[in-house]
């Protein structure tokens, strides 16, 4: 056998198996998806993700302060108002007394120290269900919605939120984002993450149950990537970087591994973030649950798959697991 043949020397051992890798997962690289809703006392199980739940404003320190001890850093709040009235620009998105204003408040007056991002959309606000303001004959109506979504990213900004992310797709809103928080002298103390290359998935579908975010008509293609368009994504990766993007995201993970490489390749200075959404965390539980594999070596092999591709940041619901499983 050659010399250059050898390769089983240098893995041998569990210690060196982990010098393989260039990065490791660590419990700062986890942001945990929370639903927040508008009934103060809350705790709802979400039945299509397991052992997640929607949860009130006066629950979150029971519920975030074992987490905090155990080493979460971050999270990112999605508000799900269901006792408000909807309308077509999304106006309960940033009403001061609705969740998520409210539970950026309580957040940062019970932990200071954990990060908390918002995402910004009005899908779960609108009366149609669609993540912008819309025309008379149902398409996107571009410049009022960007106007919108800056709108309630400087009020999230306002209120305590250390990042805002808008996940909406439309044309431009990076900008005008940037330019908002320029304008309010909030730039330099909130982070604009980007949804740079959020793709048109059949992954979103427990998302849209927790959040009651589905369409009431049509669908999202016009506006989320079609999961073909890798030239796309990477213009749109470029795009959000020149409009002012301080972290850019790909979404969904896992089938998206090639385009988080690509985002490495594109911007190299910037951190990369990627969304193990609530599909590709459904059908982990599912595997592991028809007896497939084990749910923990999963977990760990798609979220070290991530990184391998270059991620840096990991918004996943099986955070509170990796805040266990990373302490051995």
């Amino acid at each position: 056998m050659d010399i250059s043949s050898i390769l089983q020397g240098g893995y041998q051992h569990p210690l060196s198996r982990s010098w393989q890798g260039r990065r490791q997962l660590t419990k700062s690289m986890f942001m945990y998806p929370i639903f927040i809703t508008d009934d103060p006392d809350a705790s709802v199980v979400i039945s299509s993700l397991p052992g997640q739940r929607r949860w009130g404003v006066n629950r979150l320190e029971s519920f975030l302060g074992p987490l905090v001890k155990k080493g979460l850093k971050s999270v990112i709040l999605f508000g799900v108002p269901l006792n408000c009235e909807k309308d077509g620009r999304g106006t309960p998105a940033d009403d001061p007394s609705g969740p998520v204003i409210q539970a950026i408040k309580k957040i940062r007056l019970l932990f200071p120290s954990l990060y908390i991002a918002c995402d910004v959309c009005l899908c779960e606000y609108t009366s149609h269900g669609h993540c912008g303001l819309l025309h008379a004959d149902g398409t996107i109506n571009t410049k009022p919605s960007v106007l919108r979504l800056a709108e309630v990213s400087i009020n999230y900004a306002k209120a305590g939120a250390h990042c805002v992310a808008p996940s909406d797709m439309m044309d431009g809103r990076i900008k005008a984002i940037k330019q908002a928080l320029i304008d309010a002298d909030l730039a330099s103390k909130c982070t604009l993450m980007s949804y740079s290359a959020k793709f048109a998935s059949a992954l979103y579908g427990p998302f849209r149950d927790a959040a009651g975010s589905a369409p009431s008509f049509g669908d999202r293609k016009c506006y989320q990537l079609p999961p073909t368009a890798k030239g796309l994504a990477r213009r749109a990766i470029q795009r959000d970087m020149a409009e002012g993007a301080d972290i850019i995201m790909v979404k969904p993970a896992l089938p998206y591994l090639d385009i988080i490489s690509d985002a490495v390749q594109l911007a190299p200075d910037h951190p990369l973030a990627c969304y193990q959404v609530s599909g590709e965390f459904a059908m982990v539980h599912a595997g592991a649950a028809a007896g497939v594999y084990d749910l923990k070596t999963m977990a760990f092999e798609t979220t070290e798959s991530m990184v391998r591709a270059g991620a840096t940041l990991i918004l996943s619901y099986f955070t509170p697991d990796f805040l266990d499983w990373l302490e051995v």
